[in-house]
């Protein structure tokens, strides 16, 4: 079995969901009574399908996850994290704007776990070369507006 990283850290914008949070929706959000994540202006908004199903599996096989995000929409990424019920798998976050080597930095200040037994997962290449002069593993995700069958949580 392939060694499993001590630490999965996430980028949240078209990383977990297909938007920015600062640009493309309009906080505060809420979930309405048919049970649907909305905006401020009553917009659904969603979650890419695959990422319950990846998060749970990184929790079964007790893989510590983290959330690392540049955007400057704090309360509304933290938001969509609990509204989802995805604030239960984040051991830690680090949402805030600046260097994705800061909050690397931090998280590994905070965990303990050295970077190369750290894996990343972003849409941005500039975060992803950053981060991996640290010595992270990584994987770049294509901005699409689903992930592809190849994004097999197994």
């Amino acid at each position: 079995m392939a060694r499993l990283p001590k630490l999965a850290v996430f980028d949240l914008d078209y990383t977990l969901w297909p938007f920015w949070v600062d640009t493309h929706v309009d906080p505060p959000f809420h979930r309405s009574s048919d049970g649907a994540v909305r905006d401020r202006r009553g917009r659904a908004v969603r979650l890419y399908p695959e990422v319950p199903d990846v998060l749970q599996r990184l929790r079964d096989l007790d893989v510590p996850m983290a959330a690392a995000s540049r955007t400057g929409e704090i309360e509304g990424a933290n938001q969509l994290l609990e509204l989802f019920d995805l604030d239960r798998y984040f051991a830690h976050r680090e949402i805030y704007p600046g260097s994705k080597v800061t909050h690397f930095e931090r998280l590994q200040r905070k965990t303990g776990v050295v970077f190369s037994q750290m894996i990343f997962f972003d849409d941005e290449k500039r975060n992803i070369v950053d981060v991996s002069k640290l010595g992270t593993e990584w994987s770049y995700l294509h901005s699409c507006p689903e992930w592809n069958e190849s994004s097999n949580p197994n």
